[in-house]
């Protein structure tokens, strides 16, 4: 991979699996039993069973590792394993390691997965509350003596800032909001099924951190996800239409910290997924018109406006609008505000069902799907299509 031409990963592996379990605030189970269930599902759903999988792929976050997710679930040797790093940008990273492997020849079946209690247990929207010392922490300390302690802390202030340079209100984040409460609304996985919501709605909704409301900032999520991935010519011989993985890449920016990157000149987009986006246009040979649906990580809703101007959906400040007008079919699960966070790893899932043909928001004739992983952070993306 480089920044500065196209790599030769893309259509050679496919995602041939997708499983979950169900979306909750309260599962009532372990955090490994949330993990296995999803493999399961997923090795299931691609028509595999643990026998078949070399490789696992998960999260540095994760307290399930993969060895023992694999003896839980029954798989046996692995010859390939690995973490991503920075929370949610890690999600289509865990695919491009897969494809990796399975295009280098040192895995035929790799599971990406994530599993967590992140409502009944963990809550990862109550901030930091304790650090080990590393240069990571130390960089925090800048921030948290002054009360920036919570994820919605840190996007607020670039929020704000987007807002005065653009001369844009509040009210211009809802139109996010209610897209994918509106998906979700139809989706029955969904946490808020059948329950959408207006913009009046999003501008009643409580402070959480001017400039962000309550309907801006994701749910907390109890659940899991898995991915399987395997070579595009195997992939044409199982159970569901193969999502090809048509060009996946990795971003960090200049002047990049995890959530708190301040000191830039400016503030007002996300230049890791611009890094992201320059590697996937290029690789894939496309542009944004040939992009059919588009899953983007929307942990807040200012960090999905940015991500629209970024890949060159519409230029800077016009995002809002861009939504408003529903020029491009997006997060038709419900999003991470609609459906659940499970970390970006449920839009994976939900691009592949629109290649597939078999959303509950299908997009007639979508052939080619776009997704993002966290935001803010060092971040990864995926373009997937369907099979020629």
């Amino acid at each position: 991979m480089s920044i500065r031409s196209a790599d030769r990963l893309g259509g050679r592996a496919a995602i041939v699996g997708i499983g979950a379990t169900e979306f909750s605030k309260d599962s009532g189970r372990s955090e490994l039993t949330l993990a296995v269930e999803a493999v399961q599902a997923a090795l299931d759903d691609a028509g595999l069973t643990p026998a078949d999988v070399d490789g696992v792929v998960t999260f540095t976050m994760d307290t399930s590792p993969e060895i023992t997710v694999a003896q839980a679930a029954g798989i046996g040797e692995l010859s390939f394993f690995s973490r991503i790093h920075y929370g949610g940008g890690a999600a289509c990273a865990t695919v491009q390691q897969a494809a990796l492997a399975v295009a280098a020849g040192v895995a035929d079946v790799v599971v990406c997965y994530r599993a967590f209690n992140e409502r009944s247990g963990r809550r990862f929207g109550s901030g930091v509350q304790q650090r080990e010392p590393s240069a990571e922490g130390a960089a925090l300390g800048w921030q948290l003596p002054f009360g920036l302690l919570t994820p919605a802390s840190w996007v607020a202030m670039i929020a704000q800032r987007y807002l005065h340079t653009y001369g844009l209100t509040p009210d211009a984040f809802g139109h996010v909001a209610v897209t994918d409460r509106r998906h979700a609304a139809r989706n029955p996985a969904a946490y808020f099924y059948g329950k959408p919501i207006t913009l009046a709605d999003h501008a009643a909704s409580r402070w959480i951190v001017e400039p962000l409301r309550l309907l801006d900032c994701c749910q907390e999520t109890d659940g899991g996800q898995a991915i399987v991935v395997t070579s595009a010519e195997r992939a044409r011989d199982l159970r569901r239409p193969p999502a090809v993985i048509v060009a996946a890449a990795q971003g960090a920016g200049r002047n990049q910290e995890a959530m708190t990157s301040f000191y830039r000149d400016e503030l007002t987009g996300l230049p890791e997924m611009g890094v992201v986006a320059g590697q996937l246009w290029r690789t894939a040979g496309l542009a944004p018109a040939d992009i059919d649906v588009a899953i983007l990580y929307d942990h807040f809703t200012p960090f999905v406006l940015m991500q629209l101007e970024e890949f060159g959906f519409c230029g800077p400040g016009e995002a809002a609008d861009f939504v408003a007008a529903d020029a491009l079919p997006l997060n038709t699960h419900g999003g991470q505000l609609g459906e659940a966070y499970l970390h970006g790893m449920n839009g994976i899932a939900e691009a592949v069902r629109q290649v597939r043909g078999t959303s509950v928001n299908q997009i007639p004739g979508a052939s080619r799907t776009l997704v993002t992983a966290g935001t803010g952070v060092p971040t990864s993306g995926l373009i997937l299509g369907a099979d020629a």
